[in-house]
């Protein structure tokens, strides 16, 4: 039994309640990181991705309508989780709850708030699993937590399926990543202000620089011709 299948039946309720003093719901955080995804990561508008920890769906059913032309697949060792999911949405890809399952050969592997809830010493497999199921040239990206950021933490301390979590610096993230030999590495800070302040939020693609974002994201690809 996976952690996750406890809260799965009111995970957004969860989500919603602890990103509350934001003034935001726990879906614009998700189309937020879909929209990422299309502008900066996906190759092309008919791009195979998939979404390594994707829960109920909350980012997945974001990257459809971001990209409504790419097949988007699931990835989550919490059955109860993946049961709760849309059954519209989970009817046109593969949804599992072992990576090996999978086809591999993806665009994009997007790990989205997943590795905060992995024991410290099962990180770097994690990631190396992710990468292996990339095409060769198809990128990996990771969103996490910016621990420097007290919003962030005192969001996740207000969050029952947080409860276990360990978030990681920028600097952890990243590491992961070079060691499983992607390249072209780049990196953002991101979501800057919260709903009060959304007239500035058009200047947040000016603030990747900025260690005071509410979340980051890394993102690297694997080299042409791997097998």
């Amino acid at each position: 039994m996976s952690e996750f299948d406890q809260y799965s039946s009111n995970y957004r309720e969860l989500l919603d309640k602890s990103v509350r003093i934001t003034g935001e719901t726990g879906e614009y955080f998700a189309a937020y990181k879909a929209k990422f995804v299309a502008a900066r990561v996906a190759p092309r508008p008919d791009c195979r991705i998939l979404d390594y920890g994707c829960g109920t769906g909350l980012v997945t059913q974001q990257l459809k309508k971001a990209l409504p032309l790419a097949p988007v697949d699931g990835y989550d060792v919490s059955r109860e989780s993946l049961e709760r999911m849309d059954p519209a949405l989970r009817s046109q890809g593969e949804f599992v709850t072992s990576a090996s399952e999978l086809p591999g050969n993806y665009d994009v592997v997007m790990m989205a708030n997943v590795l905060h809830h992995i024991e410290p010493q099962k990180r770097q497999g994690t990631v190396a699993e992710a990468a292996g199921l990339l095409a060769p040239g198809g990128k990996l990206i990771v969103f996490e937590h910016n621990p420097a950021n007290p919003l962030t933490r005192r969001a996740v301390a207000s969050c029952p399926f947080d409860e276990n979590a360990i978030l990681l610096r920028p600097g952890e993230t990243t590491d992961y990543i070079r060691r499983c030999g992607l390249e072209q590495m780049e990196f953002e800070y991101i979501v800057f202000f919260p709903r009060v302040l959304g007239w500035l939020r058009p200047l947040e693609g000016l603030l990747g620089w900025c260690p005071l974002g509410a979340q980051y994201a890394a993102w690297a690809r694997r080299e042409r011709g791997t097998a």
